[in-house]
């Protein structure tokens, strides 16, 4: 295949190595107006879903491409997340106690604030401690969503003349004056506001709450981290790595099972289709609400990428979908009845 047929030689190799490249080549070039070198748009997106549907072992299969493509997808979204998870680790430090009710102290001068707790050291939590064997049980069984990101904070009573929007609004001039930026401040429907600022990699969540008592909070100041810069690369790398590795299995496992010769060709499209059900089904679930959850709060620094695809809410799908794609693939690798050589025999 010669260079003046570049366009058409590079999009060829989609296909096998061992499929009739030349012919089909030749085929193309005889169909071609004279002097084009490369296919056409339609031409090109048509040789790339005949050559994936060869490549993945079914050339007469019209729907493999797409399953392969949703495989790779999933998997790739979902080692990015890992990914990024190990990429949290380089999180800065919450600020100690102190520190915490000095800054809260920024935007209400007059509160009368309490001692903050001592910061946690781990960077997410589950019901206040550090994700361990002993909290699997609440992560897997719907408290998944437990699973949140380190903050600290302090809290100051009210008074039965307390003003919740005045409190907010001074709160604002006085983070502003002292560098924070501040967002608009969202009524909570309840009577009270939650208002976010940020100051370099902190972010404060502040909460002036209606019908408030003596004995009761009036304000609330949580501090967080903003997202490390290492969760980014991270991200990107573990997604990529982890989807072409998607990719190459489902297609080492379509090839392995084309043809009727393999005792468990039913079982193994049976639990992939299950899996990516298992593992779709949460995500598309979760991604509206995670984009109308932003847009209604200010978020200076978005949610963790997992909880985007409803995990760890939805872990439970997760684990029993990742069981459910080992088995398949598991299943693949048993032997044809019949090796694809050989003749089947013949009934007398």
């Amino acid at each position: 295949m010669g260079s003046r047929h570049g366009g058409y030689t590079r999009i060829l190799r989609v296909y096998p190595r061992d499929y009739p490249r030349d012919e089909l080549l030749g085929t193309l070039l005889a169909a071609a107006p004279p002097g084009r070198t490369g296919p056409s748009a339609r031409e090109a997106a048509n040789l790339l879903r005949h050559g994936l549907r060869a490549r993945l072992g079914r050339p007469g299969s019209r729907t493999v491409v797409f399953w392969a493509l949703a495989t790779a997808l999933i998997g790739g979204l979902f080692g990015a997340a890992f990914a990024t998870r190990a990429g949290w680790e380089t999180v800065q430090p919450l600020p100690g106690a102190a520190q915490t009710r000095a800054m809260a102290a920024v935007a209400a001068p007059d509160a009368p604030w309490g001692n903050a707790s001592r910061p946690p050291t781990a960077a997410f939590l589950i019901y206040g401690s550090p994700l361990s064997v002993h909290s699997l049980r609440d992560l897997l069984l719907g408290d998944g969503g437990e699973y949140a990101q380190a903050t600290t904070g302090t809290w100051a009573p009210g008074g039965p003349g307390a003003d919740p929007a005045g409190a907010i609004a001074a709160a604002s001039d006085h983070l502003e004056a002292a560098g924070w930026t501040v967002y608009p401040a969202v009524d909570d429907g309840a009577g009270g506001f939650t208002l976010v600022a940020r100051r370099g990699t902190l972010v404060l969540d502040l909460d002036a709450y209606g019908h408030s008592t003596a004995d009761t909070t009036f304000l609330s100041a949580e501090f967080q981290r903003t997202t490390p810069a290492a969760v980014w690369p991270c991200g990107i790398a573990g997604g990529l790595l982890a989807g072409l590795a998607a990719f190459l299995l489902f297609g080492w496992a379509s090839r392995r099972t084309d043809a009727d010769e393999h005792p468990a060709r039913g079982s193994v499209k049976a639990c992939f289709g299950l899996a990516l059900l298992l593992w779709w089904a949460p995500t598309l679930f979760a991604v509206p609400l995670m984009v109308k959850h932003h847009l209604e709060m200010p978020h200076p620094s978005w949610h963790p990428m997992w909880e985007w695809f409803g995990q760890p809410t939805f872990s439970l799908f997760f684990v029993v979908g990742g069981g459910l794609g080992l088995l398949a693939l598991a299943l693949a690798a048993l032997p044809r009845r019949y090796p694809r050589a050989a003749t089947r025999p013949t009934e007398a």
